[in-house]
């Protein structure tokens, strides 16, 4: 595969939750190309986060892009009080939904860029019917629902066949990899084929500067 600078996108989730306003200001000042957002509802995923007005409250300190990652039941539901909180793309999961066009197209409606993630056992062969209809697709490399998971290296074959297909198709849709991505796993992704590299363990904790973390990713 052509290597491409990815883009990088922080994991507010791994951030300070006390003090999520200049964390956001922290992460654009670093160099970050967006934020990314994770919400949990307890029930797709077993664990609890952030909601539309933590989404809110970050919108009003930064101007970087938000990358809002929804893992809910019924994403369509939410999308509306998102968009008015001021989320540029929502990504929602492609098992937490039998409605997937449907909610595409809804957050398409809305004005806003519309993703589509999948879990790590999810066959790849229920990604391509989406790529043609959204802007990113999510293929997560942990099990959604907590950070500092492992890197699983088996997702790596679903990266390199979306970015074939891309190609074969002429297709500009991103493909985003999520979860255990540090230098060593995003240089493998870049590698596949991935065009953005969420980061949050890493980054927060284990890069030592979240700028000089970022620079690291940037040049995998």
């Amino acid at each position: 595969m052509q290597k491409r600078s990815p883009l990088i996108y922080p994991s507010i989730l791994s951030g300070d939750f006390g003090h999520l306003s200049d964390e956001a200001t922290r992460i654009e000042q670093a160099g970050a190309d967006a934020i990314h957002i994770d919400i949990m509802d307890g029930h797709f995923v077993p664990n609890l986060t952030l909601g539309p007005k933590a989404v809110a409250a970050i919108n009003r300190s930064t101007n970087l892009f938000l990358d809002v990652h929804i893992m809910i039941y019924n994403p369509y539901d939410f999308v509306e009080a998102l968009v008015a909180s001021g989320a540029d793309r929502i990504t929602f999961h492609f098992e937490a939904t039998e409605d997937v066009e449907e909610t595409i197209g809804f957050i398409h409606k809305c004005g806003i860029q519309a993703g589509v993630a999948f879990r790590p056992e999810t066959s790849f062969e229920m990604v391509p019917k989406y790529l043609h209809k959204c802007d990113l697709i999510l293929l997560m490399t942990v099990n959604p629902g907590f950070g500092g998971q492992a890197f699983m290296p088996e997702v790596l074959e679903k990266v390199k066949l979306a970015r074939e297909y891309c190609q074969r198709h002429k297709l500009e849709t991103k493909i985003q990899v999520d979860g255990g991505i540090n230098a060593e796993t995003g240089k493998e992704c870049v590698k596949a084929g991935a065009d953005v590299l969420v980061s949050g363990d890493f980054l927060f904790k284990k890069a030592g500067d979240l700028a000089k973390g970022i620079a690291v990713l940037k040049g995998v």
